[in-house]
């Protein structure tokens, strides 16, 4: 929901800018603050969740908030209530980005998350791609860039009906559900699905022996405030950024090209909306692909991993051999071949395959780091994942934001040049964070159960 929305009217920005007499900056503003707010409202979502104890309902609630949002952006005729609006919207879409995370922690042992997350994800990086499709034949309706936000407020109230009838509540509260409730096939399985019970404390100070401290205790310490800027703080912990600012530069650099291919198709090619639209197939496809790959290699890497080690556990184990060459070669790559392509006026073929390539690779990154988040956070997945959401937001907007400015003025090939540089600058924090992770985690008192007992 939150990509799909993001991006759905990418092809109608011309006649935005044409019908509300919208300055350039106005238009940017749409998609840049949308995406800012994206990475902010997940937090307070995730609060919300953690201290309340449930799910579903904040679901709800913030489909009902992008349902209406939505509706006034189809009515709306001023540019800067609309620039206020997609901030609203972005609110009501985003909830699921960080208690979609703590769902997947709810109901799978740390063995399986690595599928469950890449499923999670497939439909959270599909969205972007599929928006402008979809937006670009909406497009050509009597409704014109209006058609895609009344498609918003359909599509949102389908939501609303789904959530309510067929998703059950999933928190799982360890005072009531004792370990072996779970699925799970072994012990060590059982020990490393503590979500509740035993919460990590993220006041920065290594506790040892919180391990020891009676159960009762954990639940009080929960319940005392509700603090919707907690999950903000998990940014002070090394493993948690260094995941964050990787996951955060491979979104980033995917949605950057999203932004800019409307205006380098227009210029270069003289594509109208629908065949705009068009030229996000290939990143369907790519993005698709990395998902399948993901799915089939995520886990059982990490399983083959932990039996070379002799059965001991470490969540580093997540970020796997095939996450390597994704960020270091295939990713630039497909950045290059996008922006030179371009650039030199080569078949439009060039754009469309090397942004697939990169969005192929962007999934197995994203989707790994933020498995990685999930599972070294115990206790705290909803927060940690909207903390990596925050971050990967915060730079996709930056990013947004420079990238017309860098194409008109030295072109879209050094673009690419600047992303593929931050590619490479993310591989060395991602190798820091493989090395040292598990002694970061340590310091702070992030370690699994089943790690602390091996």
């Amino acid at each position: 929901m939150p990509g799909f929305s993001s991006t759905i009217y990418f092809p109608g920005i011309p006649n935005i800018n044409a019908e509300l007499n919208a300055p350039p900056i106005a238009t940017t503003l749409t998609a840049a603050l949308f995406i800012l707010f994206m990475g902010i409202a997940p937090v307070f979502w995730a609060s919300f969740s953690d201290f309340y104890m449930v799910r579903r309902f904040w679901m709800i609630v913030s489909m009902l908030i992008f349902v209406v949002s939505s509706l006034g952006n189809a009515l709306i005729n001023n540019i800067w209530g609309m620039v206020v609006l997609r901030c609203v919207q972005a609110i009501g879409a985003s909830s699921g980005q960080s208690i979609g995370g703590g769902v997947i922690a709810d109901l799978y042992p740390i063995e399986q998350r690595g599928s469950a997350y890449g499923k999670f994800f497939l439909g959270m990086n599909i969205g972007p791609i599929l928006g402008p499709i979809i937006g670009g034949f909406l497009i050509m309706s009597v409704l014109t860039w209006r058609a895609t936000f009344w498609f918003c407020v359909v599509f949102g109230g389908v939501n609303v009906l789904t959530l309510f009838f067929l998703l059950p509540e999933t928190f799982r509260d360890e005072k009531r559900w004792e370990t072996g409730a779970l699925p799970t096939t072994t012990e060590q399985e059982d020990d490393s699905e503590s979500t509740t019970a035993e919460t990590v404390s993220v006041s920065g100070n290594d506790t040892s022996d919180h391990n020891e401290k009676p159960s009762a205790q954990e639940p009080e310490t929960k319940k005392k405030t509700l603090n919707p800027i907690r999950p903000f703080f998990m940014l002070r912990y090394p493993h948690i950024l260094l995941a964050s600012l990787v996951s955060g530069v491979s979104f980033g650099a995917m949605f950057t090209t999203e932004t800019v291919i409307p205006i380098l198709y227009q210029k270069h090619y003289g594509f109208n909306s629908w065949q705009i639209g068009l030229c996000f197939l290939g990143a369907g496809v790519g993005n698709l692909l990395g998902a399948i790959v993901n799915n089939l290699l995520s886990d059982k890497l990490l399983l083959r991993a932990r039996s070379k080690r002799g059965g001991r556990q470490k969540v580093e184990d997540r970020i796997s051999i095939h996450v390597w060459p994704c960020l270091a070669i295939i990713m630039p790559f497909g950045i290059l071949l996008f922006g030179w392509g371009i650039e030199n006026n080569m078949s439009y073929w060039t754009g469309i395959i090397g942004f697939g390539i990169q969005t192929f690779a962007m999934n197995q990154v994203v989707t790994s780091t933020s498995a990685y988040l999930l599972d070294a956070a115990p206790g705290q997945g909803a927060s940690a994942t909207a903390a990596g959401g925050f971050v990967r937001m915060l730079l996709a907007c930056v990013l947004t934001l420079i990238a017309s400015p860098m194409v008109e003025n030295v072109g879209s090939g050094y673009l690419s040049v600047f992303l593929a540089a931050l590619c490479w600058l993310s591989t060395v924090l991602l190798v820091i964070n493989k090395v040292y992770g598990q002694r970061i985690r340590r310091h702070y008192g992030f370690l699994q159960d089943a790690e602390r007992k091996q």
